[in-house]
């Protein structure tokens, strides 16, 4: 089941952000992107705990032939709420979910109404997650003719047996023909998500899946670890006793082994878990949320940030529905970030970055620490010097625990 939403103070009827979130030329030249949360699948896979519903999920009050004109009325809410400062958007992503599963006109709507709206930035940005089995050579050139720019697909695995255990319905190799059907569309840049320490998965399984997605040519490709999140079909399994969980020190060493494939086929890491082939390449719309800069997530269960206000939908599609055909925003609760907040979390994110996180952003424990984690080869002592902290390899095999060291 869908994951619950945090805790937070009422969300306004009317969607309404504090004047010091929208006020001044610095919000204005914060970059602002938009996400679109497609809430949508065939089947749900066995480590998924999205805010997804398939047909037999989603019961009464909502439809995937409604969503689009749901999401379009967001935007447009979006429009009020932000006011007349000239934002344009740098980046447009869609998520889910399988955003796919919607036929690409109305995908391409949804764009086109960010596009009037609010007007998109030379060279914007616009991605859209997909799943291999959803898509054909017709439907995305259809993408790529309505104005995205990146494709994303599920690849997970190449071995049937690794995609069996996470319930993916995709077969063996199809993720591969899809980045040649993505080329010949007309697109430059495409990634592949990948997922190590799936139980049952050998060295030999995980090595094959990033030959194989190497070969297949993307710019770009995401290989996370497992997460076995309660509630989900795989976590039962495991609670069971059916399938194993796999160790910290497998999860080390697969993540040594893409590191090294990636690296070695060209793909240079810019984030953890994250490789791309060129600056050009990588996902820019990510780099938002990395950098504490502003997007507006558009959807049922979607999250927003803006000047330091942060704020999420309701769940559901019926409800998220029905709030907006009311004329009211969809949006549940919300925070106000204090400025210790926003120092913390940009410790915890930029320091996942290449570039790490500036020092100056440490207290005093946590100054010492980086100096301990220095001369344990996990931060970079060049880097160091220059007053940055910035992850080594090793580090990256640990960057949780360092940066628990660094926030205290």
């Amino acid at each position: 089941m869908p994951s619950a939403l945090p805790d937070g103070v009422p969300a306004p009827l009317d969607g309404s952000l504090p004047e010091s979130a929208l006020a001044g030329a610095e919000a204005a030249a914060r970059p602002f992107g938009f996400y679109v949360h497609v809430p949508y699948c065939a089947s749900r896979c066995g480590y998924c705990d999205f805010n997804t519903y398939t047909a037999a999920e989603l019961g009464g009050g909502a439809s995937q032939a409604g969503y689009a004109g749901d999401a379009v009325a967001e935007i447009r809410l979006a429009r009020k709420v932000l006011g007349d400062v000239d934002r344009p958007v740098r980046t447009v992503f869609f998520g889910g979910g399988t955003p796919t599963l919607l036929p690409a006109a109305e995908l391409g709507r949804i764009l086109s109404a960010i596009r009037d709206e609010f007007g998109l930035a030379p060279g914007a940005e616009v991605t859209t997650e997909a799943n291999p089995e959803s898509v054909d050579l017709r439907y995305l050139a259809q993408l790529r003719e309505a104005g995205f720019t990146r494709l994303s697909f599920g690849m997970q695995s190449v071995r049937s047996h690794v995609l069996a255990v996470l319930d993916r319905r995709h077969t063996p190799g199809r993720a591969q023909e899809c980045v040649a059907e993505a080329r010949a569309a007309g697109f430059d840049h495409v990634n592949l998500d990948l997922i190590y320490g799936t139980p049952g998965e050998s060295d030999e399984d995980w090595q094959s899946s990033l030959d194989a997605a190497v070969a297949a040519g993307p710019d770009h490709v995401s290989a996370y670890s497992l997460i076995v999140e309660q509630g989900t079909r795989i976590a039962g399994r495991i609670d069971r006793g059916e399938l194993p969980l796999p160790d910290d020190d497998l999860l080390a060493d697969r993540y040594l082994m893409a590191d090294a494939t990636l690296t070695g086929a060209g793909l240079g890491w810019y984030e953890v878990s994250n490789w791309a082939a060129s600056y050009e390449a990588r996902c820019h719309h990510n780099e938002l949320y990395w950098t504490g800069a502003d997007w507006w997530g558009a959807g049922p269960g979607a999250h927003s940030h803006v000047g330091g206000v942060r704020w999420w939908n309701v769940k559901h599609p019926a409800a998220y529905a029905e709030r907006l055909t009311a004329g009211r925003s969809p949006a549940q609760a919300r925070e106000i970030l204090t400025d210790e907040d926003r120092r913390i979390e940009r410790i915890l994110l930029e320091l996942r970055l290449k570039d790490g996180c500036p020092l100056s952003l440490l207290h005093d424990k946590g100054l010492a620490a980086a100096e301990r984690a220095v001369a344990e080869g996990l931060l970079d002592p060049g880097s160091f010097d220059t007053r940055h902290a910035v992850l080594t390899l090793k580090g990256r095999l640990l960057a949780d625990a360092v940066v628990r060291d660094l926030v205290d």
